[in-house]
């Protein structure tokens, strides 16, 4: 039987972005946009400070979203079930493909401190298909810092690292974007960066009125935009941190009813993945019990086949 840690098992219902911060009636004023943005983060604060036990499948999940939306900029058709198998059916230590390695890049943000050194902007640039020289990456890091000290509003001090980015290397978007979410973690002091932002660069919010162009990093109205689109961004946010949070409720309410041996790390993983494999092999777990456990927690109504095909499954909240 698994036995679980009661403060890990109960959790409460996550906050919501209030419903007037959504509501909206026009060309917003900056003043009032920076308002609602505030109203949202507010909410979203509360709930990336919680760390409740399906935090880390919640923050995987806003990467894959945002790396689906990655795909467009860069010029890719990846959908999130191809990211999906990009990533969990390749090899270890095989390369997953340019799609995966942008999610990759995503995942890291999500799942890493917020520590920016030289070093690691080399490696993420990589990852998102850049070459960027050494001394360069070196003063982006020295930016960041100071836009860390200075206690600019969050919002805008997103916007001011993607527009820097933009401005240095207008082929760098996917990198500046990457940033505005690190750079806004760091303003609130999250344990975790949360990727947001990318997911509505297509949307309403960096739209030029009239529903001209798309509004990009340092031209006119941006950090306005930024502010509408971290409303809307974080109001999903909290709409996925719900689902997962009812879905998790109800597989640690049925964790006690698996008698197999290693069940305790699949659930482990389910809380903490975006996906996780049918035929994952651990340590106390062969193919053939993984399968036979995922089986009895789709009976159980406690996992959700994600691939939608008979093999090569994949399972998550």
């Amino acid at each position: 039987m698994i036995r679980l840690d009661p403060a890990t098992a109960s959790s409460s219902a996550p906050p919501t972005v209030p419903a007037w911060a959504l509501a909206s009636a026009g060309t917003q004023s900056d003043g009032d946009a920076a308002f609602r943005a505030g109203a949202a983060l507010a909410s979203l604060d509360t709930l990336a400070r919680a760390q409740p036990a399906w935090a880390g499948a919640w923050r995987q999940r806003l990467a894959l979203k945002c790396a689906a939306a990655s795909m467009r900029l860069a010029g890719r058709a990846e959908d999130e079930a191809a990211l999906r198998d990009a990533w969990q059916l390749c090899p270890a230590g095989a390369d997953p493909g340019p799609a995966g390695v942008i999610f990759a890049a995503w995942r890291q943000l999500a799942g890493q401190p917020l520590v920016v050194r030289a070093e690691r902007l080399e490696k993420i640039v990589d990852q998102l298909g850049l070459h960027w020289d050494g001394a360069a990456l070196t003063d982006l890091c020295t930016e960041i810092e100071k836009l860390a000290e200075s206690q600019r509003p969050a919002p805008f001090a997103a916007a001011a690292i993607a527009a820097r980015v933009v401005a240095l290397r207008p082929d760098a978007e996917l990198l500046a974007w990457w940033l505005a979410d690190l750079v806004l973690a760091q303003s609130f002091r999250w344990p975790r960066p949360l990727p947001l932002l990318m997911t509505q660069v297509f949307g309403a919010a960096f739209r030029a009125e009239g529903g001209g162009r798309r509004r990009k990093p340092g031209e006119k109205n941006f950090e306005r935009a930024v502010c509408v689109a971290l409303v809307q961004a974080a109001a999903e946010a909290c709409r996925l941190a719900g689902e997962l949070s009812r879905r998790a409720e109800k597989l640690l309410a049925v964790a006690p009813k698996l008698r197999a041996k290693g069940a305790g790390d699949v659930i482990v993983l389910l809380l903490n993945e975006d996906a996780v494999s049918g035929s994952l092999v651990t340590k106390n777990l062969s193919r053939f019990a993984a399968r036979r456990l995922f089986e009895r927690l789709q009976q159980l109504e406690a996992v959700r086949e994600l691939s939608g095909r008979t093999s090569f499954r994949l399972f998550g909240l």
